[in-house]
């Protein structure tokens, strides 16, 4: 068969001068420090730049070929940890609302939140678009609030802070699942397949 476009019957074997080719690409998974300023989105009208073209520039040769997908979304001014693979059916796994893989977040607010707030945070609110999850809330020393959902509604976390009358300034992702950022901003690295199948629950049923 010499039609480059012509589709392949299952259990074909293709060879390119002799050499056998694999057919299947690996899954990978990397974590991006997010930087403030980019968007996650496939082009900005702003010109200030997207997290692809960063990733393009920074990936190297051998992962640049991949097409590359964002798991899940963070805002432009929004820094931290960001997954992205090049598998496709892996988004649904590690973003799906049933799984409830928590993400932490570290927001600076305004004014210094009482243990009752933080209390209104543990326990749920009501939001415009219905009542959200208990979250896991703490001050920590430096007045910045560590709040951990377990569902990704959008704006979420500066909705939540604002219910209790903190709205957020900065805020950085930390970790998804138990999978922590490690890197510095604008730096990634791939996941190892341990963090993948135990950090983002990945393991197969049947594995």
């Amino acid at each position: 068969m010499r039609e480059p476009h012509a589709p392949l019957p299952p259990g074909a074997v293709v060879r390119l001068d002799g050499a056998l080719l694999a057919l299947e690409a690996p899954e990978h998974v990397l974590m991006l420090h997010k930087p403030a300023g980019q968007v996650v989105a496939g082009r900005d009208p702003e010109g200030r730049g997207t997290v692809f073209e960063h990733l393009h520039a920074v990936l190297p040769e051998a992962l640049r070929g991949f097409e590359w997908y964002a798991v899940g979304r963070l805002d432009r001014d929004t820094t931290g940890l960001l997954l992205f693979t090049n598998a496709p059916e892996l988004i649904a796994r590690i973003a799906s609302p049933e799984r409830a893989l928590p993400k932490r977040y570290v927001a600076g607010v305004a004014g210094q939140p009482t243990e009752a707030a933080l209390a209104r945070l543990r326990a749920g609110l009501v939001l415009e678009d219905g009542p959200t999850r208990p979250a896991q809330a703490r001050l920590r020393e430096d007045g910045r609030v560590e709040l951990t959902l377990t569902e990704g509604r959008h704006h979420q976390v500066k909705r939540m802070l604002a219910a209790v009358g903190h709205p957020v300034r900065s805020l950085h992702r930390e970790a998804v699942g138990e999978v922590v950022l490690d890197v510095e901003a604008g730096a990634w690295r791939l996941l190892e397949p341990r963090e993948c199948t135990q950090g983002l629950r990945l393991a197969r049923e049947n594995a």
